[in-house]
């Protein structure tokens, strides 16, 4: 049995779902305790907490009773929802992850995953193989609080000696949970649409191409900078992570592979401004070099698993 016990925070959430299954595979039921803001369905699979991250004596209580060593911070808003909110999707953004790096400055806790993104860059970036290390300047309040909180990971590393480890995620696509409000969340409706109704509107021009990954793929990649030895752990803010790039017409034309009838339209919105301030492709040859990230999936393997997996 593990002696690793660890809390997952924002557990009910599209990456969270996937990864509390893989992590309790791993590392045993009993030994990770998923935790939300309110009680879900996930309280029934196992160890569940309600918490507001925000709350920093309630999460030290619950970190202190169940003896956790290693902290997921999954809780954020994301990029689309966050316009629509600023100020609380900043204050969430920050205080969250201000409240688990002092736990782990105080010896509290052992051990931090912290997600960033590619919302860090911004229209000045690079777009095409974006480096590692380059021009940021984000232009929206999910973007700016990522690049703050890379910064401020960066710091009480080096500060405080707290090994806290981070991801920059591309647009993620899964079959397992509702998307939570992002830019890339497209790529996840699409396929659920295709198979209702085999239409789908989208909100993206296109030839919008982003960086993107399978859920599967980020999950190998989360689990697997948290297990790298803390000396190959090189990059203490975040690590560019890269799957595959496509547009809405390149998924397209996957799906009209499966469903040849299938028709789409594009009806660009306010998500197509976030969108054209992003990378098109990512590069990632740092975390392959400093503990061996490489991807599973392509663009025609993703598509092929998605559809086997909700036909059920």
């Amino acid at each position: 049995m593990s002696k690793d016990k660890i809390l997952v925070i924002g557990s009910s959430g599209q990456i969270g779902t996937e990864l509390v299954h893989n992590l309790r595979a791993v590392y045993g039921t009993d030994n990770v305790i998923a935790s939300d803001i309110k009680r879900t369905a996930q309280a029934k699979e196992g160890p569940f907490e309600v918490i507001d991250v925000m709350n920093a004596h309630q999460l030290g209580e619950i970190v202190t009773r169940h003896d956790v060593n290693q902290v997921y911070l999954l809780a954020a808003l994301l990029s689309a929802t966050a316009e629509k909110m600023p100020k609380l999707g900043w204050e969430l953004n920050m205080q969250g992850l201000f409240n688990v790096l002092d736990l782990a400055k105080e010896k509290i806790i052992d051990r931090i995953y912290w997600p960033s993104s590619i919302a860090v860059f911004g229209p000045n970036t690079p777009r095409e193989n974006t480096p590692q290390f380059t021009i940021m300047e984000p232009s929206t309040v999910y973007g700016i609080s990522k690049q703050a909180g890379e910064r401020w990971c960066e710091y009480y590393f080096k500060k405080y000696n707290v090994d806290v480890r981070s991801l920059r995620y591309p647009g993620l696509i899964g079959w397992q949970s509702a998307p939570g409000g992002g830019t890339t969340d497209y790529a996840v409706h699409i396929f659920h649409e295709a198979l209702k109704t085999g239409t789908y509107e989208c909100f993206l021009s296109e030839n919008t191409t982003l960086p993107m990954m399978y859920m599967p793929d980020a999950i190998k990649a989360t689990i697997g900078i948290m297990q790298a030895d803390a000396d190959k752990v090189k990059i203490r803010s975040s690590y560019n992570l890269a799957g595959f790039s496509f547009s809405p017409k390149d998924i397209a034309l996957e799906i009209k592979k499966h469903i040849p009838e299938f028709t789409i339209s594009y009806t660009p919105d306010s998500r197509q401004q976030i969108a054209d301030s992003w990378p098109q492709s990512i590069n990632a040859t740092e975390a392959s070099k400093d503990w061996g990230w490489k991807p599973d999936f392509d663009l025609k393997q993703m598509t092929d698993d998605m559809f086997s997996n909700l036909k059920k």
